[in-house]
C-alpha cells in the first residue's frame, strides 16, 4: 500500500516539530503557534485563490502545494491528524453538500 503524500508530508512536519527554529521553517512556524500558522494558511488561500482567478495552472498548483503544507502544519499545531480529517470525509461520503451543511449545528 502507498503512503498518501499528505501523510507524508504531515510526518514530515511531524518529525520537523523539535527541530532548532533557525534552520527549520516548519519548525518556526510551530513554534509560533496555531495563531502564526492560521496567517500563514490565510496568506497561502488568498494566493491561491489569486492564481485561480487568473487562470494560471502552473501557479496553481503551486501555490495549492504551498496551501496544503501550510493546512497540515496547522493541523499539527491544533494536534489533529489528517486521520481525523479522512475520518470527516469519509463520513460525508454519499450525503448532498445541500443536506450535510443543513444538518450542521446552528451557531
Amino acid at each position: 500500500m502507498t503512503t498518501h503524500p499528505l501523510d507524508s508530508l504531515f510526518a514530515t512536519i511531524i518529525a520537523r516539530r523539535g527541530a532548532h527554529t533557525g534552520t527549520s521553517y516548519t519548525a518556526k512556524l510551530l513554534a509560533g503557534g496555531p495563531h502564526l500558522c492560521a496567517k500563514k494558511l490565510g496568506e497561502e488561500a488568498v494566493e491561491t485563490v489569486i492564481a485561480a482567478v487568473a487562470e494560471d495552472k502552473d501557479a496553481l498548483a503551486r501555490e495549492s502545494a504551498d496551501m496544503l503544507y501550510h493546512l497540515s502544519v496547522l493541523w499539527a499545531a491544533c494536534g489533529i491528524t489528517p486521520d481525523d480529517v479522512y475520518a470527516v470525509l469519509r463520513a460525508r461520503e454519499g450525503k448532498s453538500g445541500l443536506d450535510e451543511k443543513a444538518s450542521r449545528p446552528k451557531s
